[in-house]
């Protein structure tokens, strides 16, 4: 195998860390690239008729690889942004490594359009979280290793009562003097309402005794906060994809994770959130082996007011 990279930090690096001695093409602002950049090497790529092209980002990554190669050539993402919606990349970066070998050997063949989408700015700017397709990439298609596109929240009236309902069983239970740290989505929305609370539209906020302790909180100002106070913390799975950690809520990290304790978190999700997964497990992608391996197993998902169901966690 031949692996063809961009300079320095654009994959030269890593491939020669790993005990590579890659084919350097292109050239680079060591320390300061941007898009274009991306748009450069994806190009250089397709001229040059890699068998297969491997990036790591995030949508905006995504986007820029769309805009540089469309469906020219088979591409794998590796996942390493903040936000992930597109349904290119792979479940983690090992899953990743294994498709991208089990293509190079021809064990997979096949080839499935896969969705690049990003948050509409717009809509955000107007305090919705809503995701815009801006087109399609050409990934192999073994969908085990794939994480597929991020499903739209449902606004139905029968959504939001199952919402309303998870909120008043979450509610009703709260402990006295235990720190919540309630996580982002819609359902973790509705909780937040029902407690008649700002809510963080795409952050982490604290709730201590029925009260809002702090908004938008990073890994640091969480870390503080729980030093202090018993948590726990309330988060709800992606939809279609099953991500509860590690897809767009990294100040959740390892240490988060590990100083609240795996049996101090609390899932919440719609049945129809559940359904969309069409039986396929939960996942935890923290970037640590042991909390994913401590969060592994099976979770009671709070679907409803005094309704749970038992689910698998995987990664």
């Amino acid at each position: 195998i031949e692996l063809v990279t961009f300079p320095d930090e654009m994959g030269e690096t890593e491939a020669r860390e790993a005990g590579f001695e890659p084919r350097v093409i292109g050239s680079i602002q060591v320390g300061r690239t941007t898009a274009k950049d991306t748009l450069r090497a994806g190009g250089e790529m397709s001229t040059l008729g890699v068998d297969l092209l491997l990036f790591a980002g995030g949508d905006g990554t995504a986007r820029d690889v769309y805009q540089a190669v469309g469906l020219s050539m088979p591409v794998v993402g590796i996942p390493a942004g903040v936000k992930i919606h597109s349904g290119v990349y792979a479940i983690n970066p090992a899953r990743a490594a294994g498709l991208a070998m089990m293509y190079l050997r021809g064990q997979v063949r096949a080839l499935g359009e896969f969705e690049v989408m990003d948050i509409d700015e717009t809509a955000f700017r107007q305090g919705r979280v809503s995701t815009r397709l801006y087109g399609y990439l050409k990934v192999p298609l073994e969908r085990r290793f794939i994480q597929g596109a991020k499903a739209a929240s449902v606004t139905g009236n029968h959504e939001i009562f199952a919402m309303q309902s998870i909120a008043e069983q979450i509610v009703e239970t709260m402990d006295a003097g235990c720190l919540y740290i309630i996580g982002s989505g819609t359902t973790p929305r509705a909780i937040m309402e029902r407690l008649g609370l700002k809510n963080t539209l795409l952050g982490v906020d604290a709730v201590l005794n029925g009260k809002l302790v702090a908004f938008d909180l990073n890994e640091a100002q969480l870390m503080e906060l729980i030093e202090e106070e018993k948590a726990k913390i309330i988060i709800t799975p992606i939809g279609g994809q099953g991500y509860v950690f590690g897809r767009g809520n990294q100040q959740l990290s390892p240490d988060v994770i590990n100083k609240t304790g795996a049996e101090n978190v609390i899932v919440v999700a719609t049945r129809n959130k559940l359904t969309s997964l069409e039986r396929r497990p939960l996942l935890v992608d923290t970037g640590d082996k042991e909390v994913d391996k401590m969060l592994k197993g099976y979770v009671k998902v709070v679907t409803g007011y005094r309704e749970e169901m038992v689910y698998k966690i995987s990664y």
